[in-house]
């Protein structure tokens, strides 16, 4: 489990086809830190589960189902990456109750000098989007200002901008989206 608050912005050092899947070696020193083989480290919002640490670089292993929905296939080596590690069970909730499973990808349709950004909404995933509900974007915990039937807006604040690959983000630019769980099993529950 996950909460959106992104502890560092790493690097994607290298993307290498290994058969059936794609090991991505990826820089964060924070992340590093404690890491372990076997532990889990959202990647722009993808829970994905630590293969091999050497000093502040760790590798993960991605299968072509996870590339095909995420925006981990449109990554080059360089990138900026939003890095978080899971959630301790001691820990504050500060963003909100993420799992790291990647529910579609929009795209940036727009972003304003102040910072409002447009970025279109799956049909798939609207009805589990509203206004000031929470949505993870690139693994981040965003409060949703506004949204329509194919798009929704986000407002970044000056630490969103410095701490995440948000700001960096251009108009055309693929990215994650998950939608709150807790929407989803509602509507599960009130469905039978």
């Amino acid at each position: 489990m996950f909460t959106g608050i992104v502890e560092e912005l790493g690097e994607l050092v290298s993307a290498t086809r290994r058969g059936a899947t794609v090991r991505l070696a990826v820089r964060g020193k924070l992340v590093t830190s404690d890491a372990r083989h076997g532990d889990s480290i959202a990647v722009n919002g993808v829970c994905l589960t630590v293969v091999d640490v050497a000093e502040d670089v760790f590798e993960v292993d991605v299968i072509d189902e996870t590339l095909s929905r995420t925006s981990l296939r449109d990554l080059g080596a360089g990138a900026p990456i939003n890095l978080e590690r899971a959630l301790r069970a001691d820990a504050r909730l500060g963003g909100h109750i993420m799992q790291g499973h990647v529910d579609g990808t929009g795209t940036i349709v727009s972003h304003s000098p102040d910072h409002v950004v447009r970025i279109s909404l799956p049909s798939t995933l609207s009805r589990y989007v509203v206004e000031k509900g929470s949505i993870a974007v690139d693994g981040v915990s965003l409060t949703v200002s506004w949204v329509g039937d194919e798009a929704f807006e986000v407002s970044l604040i000056p630490a969103t901008l410095a701490l995440t690959n948000l700001g960096a983000k251009q108009v055309g630019e693929p990215v994650n989206l998950e939608v709150d769980i807790v929407a989803k099993y509602v509507e599960k529950l009130i469905s039978r």
